[in-house]
């Protein structure tokens, strides 16, 4: 694998799905909000935009990771959060089993996934950091966002 050559340490917020943490950069994430709101179905949207909510007057698509990462369906919990990231004027909410904590690390930590096979699906994949042992997947925000239609 290749390491991301900078220096500069970031902020990433770290997320659970499933048994798998995920990090996103802080500076993408507006807010945390629990699921607990009203989400309306819009037709015609695939299958992991579960819908919108309305939050302060701005409109946001909900996208669920489980179902874009076709893992399993589980009920919500108390723990079940939404992170709304605003990227390139695009609010997009992101359902998530749960908020872990904030990280710092640099990007000559986080080892680039550009050595794997071709046929995996790793746009909005960034790379793999290690903190405290742990494995976290930086997931590459922009792209996720540029691969929907939203």
């Amino acid at each position: 694998m290749d390491v991301i050559k900078n220096s500069e340490e970031k902020k990433y917020l770290v997320f659970r799905i499933g048994e798998e943490e995920y990090g996103a950069d802080i500076r993408k994430v507006t807010t945390i909000i629990e699921k607990n709101m009203s989400i309306t179905r819009v037709p015609r949207t695939p299958d992991y935009i579960i819908g919108v909510i309305n939050l302060r007057g701005d409109i946001i698509p909900i996208m669920d990771l489980r179902k874009k990462f076709d893992l399993p369906e589980i009920e919500d919990t108390e723990d079940t959060r939404i992170i709304i990231i605003h990227i390139d004027d695009i609010l997009l909410g992101l359902v998530v089993d749960s908020v872990v904590e904030v990280v710092n690390l640099t990007e000559e930590s986080i080892e680039s996934l550009s050595n794997f096979s071709s046929n995996l699906s790793i746009e909005y994949i960034f790379g793999v950091g290690k903190v405290n042992g742990r494995i976290i997947t930086i997931l590459n925000l922009e792209n996720l966002i540029k691969l929907e239609e939203i």
